[in-house]
C-alpha cells in the first residue's frame, strides 16, 4: 500500500486542513453550480486533492479564495468533458438518489442550469462565489466588461424565468 507523504506547512500560510475550513462550503456551491448536485461532490474532492499537491508551492501572499475557484472551474471542465465521453445506457437504469431540494431551489437549478454556458459561468464566479468581476474574467478568459454583461444577462434571464413559473 502506498503512503502518503507529508510535506511541511509552508511558512507564512495556514495548515491545509484550516484552508478547506474556510473554503470548502463556497467551492462546494460553485462545483455544485457548474455541474449539478450528483457530479459535485467528485469534482470537489479532485480541487482539494490538486490543491493540496500545489499547496507548498503556492506564495505566501496568494488569494486562496481565487486560487481554488480557479482549481474548481478546471475540474469542472474536465468533469464536463468526461461527461460527453460516458457511455450512454441501453436499458432502464434507476434513477440516484439526490439530496431532496426545495422547489424554489429546484427551480433555480434548473434555471440557471438552462443558461448559456458563459452566462452560468460568470453568475455562478460572481454571485455564488463572490469573486468580483476582474476575476471572473481571468477565469472565463475575456474583459471584465464582458464578464459583466454576461453575469447581468444571466441574472436577468433567471428572473424571468423564475418569474413566469410562480
Amino acid at each position: 500500500m502506498e503512503q502518503a507523504v507529508l510535506t511541511p506547512r509552508p511558512p507564512g500560510k495556514p495548515p491545509f486542513a484550516r484552508v478547506v475550513e474556510i473554503h470548502g462550503a463556497r467551492v462546494l456551491r460553485v462545483c455544485r453550480a457548474l455541474l449539478g448536485p450528483i457530479d459535485a461532490d467528485d469534482a470537489w474532492q479532485e480541487t482539494f486533492i490538486a490543491a493540496l499537491r500545489a499547496y507548498p508551492d503556492l506564495p505566501s501572499g496568494a488569494n486562496l479564495e481565487a486560487w481554488l475557484v480557479t482549481i474548481a472551474h478546471r475540474k469542472a471542465i474536465d468533469a464536463s468533458r468526461a461527461l460527453t465521453r460516458r457511455p450512454t445506457p441501453t436499458a432502464d437504469v434507476p434513477e440516484r438518489q439526490v439530496a431532496q431540494q426545495s422547489p424554489t431551489a429546484q427551480a433555480l437549478w434548473l434555471a440557471l442550469a438552462d443558461l448559456p454556458h458563459k452566462q452560468r459561468q460568470a453568475v455562478v464566479y460572481h454571485h455564488i462565489a463572490g469573486m468580483p468581476y476582474r476575476q471572473v474574467a481571468q477565469l472565463m478568459d475575456t474583459t471584465e466588461p464582458a464578464a459583466r454583461k454576461a453575469a447581468s444577462e444571466g441574472v436577468a434571464a433567471l428572473r424571468t424565468r423564475l418569474k413566469d413559473e410562480r
